[in-house]
């Protein structure tokens, strides 16, 4: 017999919201049945999702907009702390019924460590920038909601006080864009693998009928891209007339300086934020998933406090 919805306690329907932030409905209905002892049917998760998702979505937008960039006053730069600081973005796609497939864009906000380990093409062992304490932030619309919501996270997460800070991200206008206006004294960093996936393209634009040639090109330059010296790229490929190809690192080149960044101990790959995505497509993407825009905001805040470990303190506050 399943539980009628009066009969769950405030901790009860604090778990199952949690869960539901976990797992599908279904799955965590079959949760509480095997380890809870607890019949209770996958609808009845889902309207405590549905009530108080209202409510966390709320209290999570108020925040915001009382931490606004406008209404922001950063103490005096002395003041300013020494751990770094890194900021990461991209986006996914989320199925929105009657609209289709649609961006979700993800934050990760992370203090900056170091860790040992060896270096896949030498074989040496060194020391590498690493992602700590990440916090997540996920919005279902445009660049304006998710900027709110990016400066909330980074002024929670101390990150506009650091004294060093970078920013980790593909070729996206809209992520330098926003870079440019809620992070200007980070360091800008184009992700290292999507570079090189743009110089594996340029590779065969260049030598489209000569794979070896295409193949001993790439190496070569690779060996550039990482050293930041962008113009060995460039010369060439402005030279046949592969522009498009050439546009690309044209505009990043300052982004592109690996070597320098990865000796100042900042993050060369964007795979922290590339990352929460999969956690985030892994709850909301499964098989037959088709959500309501207002199903799918809800679910954004609990699984991006669930994933950071945050619900509790986000399901007291709010």
């Amino acid at each position: 017999m399943k539980l009628d919805e009066t009969a769950f306690s405030p901790e009860m329907t604090r778990q199952m919201v949690w869960l539901a932030g976990l797992l599908p409905y279904q799955q965590a209905a079959q949760v509480f049945e095997r380890i809870g002892k607890r019949q209770i049917g996958a609808t009845s998760i889902w309207e405590q999702v549905k009530r108080h998702g209202t409510r966390l979505t709320g209290y999570v937008e108020h925040q915001q907009e009382l931490v606004s960039v406008e209404r922001t006053v950063l103490p005096a730069a002395r003041e300013d702390h020494e751990q770094r600081k890194g900021v990461s973005m991209d986006g996914g796609m989320v199925h929105i019924r009657s609209e289709g497939w649609k961006e979700v864009k993800v934050g990760a906000l992370f203090d900056i460590g170091m860790t040992v380990r060896r270096d896949s093409e030498s074989g040496e062992w060194a020391e590498y920038a690493c992602a700590e304490n990440t916090s997540l932030t996920a919005v279902l619309g445009s660049v304006e909601p998710f900027s709110k919501a990016l400066w909330a996270s980074a002024v929670k997460a101390d990150i506009p006080q650091a004294i060093e800070s970078c920013v980790t991200a593909d070729g996206a206008p809209w992520i330098w864009n926003l870079t440019a206006d809620l992070f200007p004294d980070s360091t800008q960093i184009v992700d290292w693998y999507h570079a090189v996936e743009h110089l594996a393209k340029a590779s065969h634009a260049l030598h489209p009928d000569n794979e070896e040639k295409a193949k001993r090109w790439l190496k070569q330059r690779k060996d550039n891209l990482f050293q930041g010296d962008i113009h060995h790229i460039t010369r060439p490929l402005d030279a046949a007339g592969c522009s498009n190809e050439s546009r690309y690192f044209h505009t990043h080149k300052r982004r592109m300086q690996y070597h320098q960044f990865q000796d100042e101990g900042f993050l060369i790959g964007s795979g922290v934020v590339e990352s929460g995505i999969k956690q985030f497509k892994q709850r909301l993407t499964g098989p037959g998933m088709r959500w309501s825009r207002q199903g799918a905001e809800h679910m954004l805040v609990i699984r991006a406090a669930v994933l950071d470990d945050s619900f509790d303190v986000l399901w007291d506050a709010a």
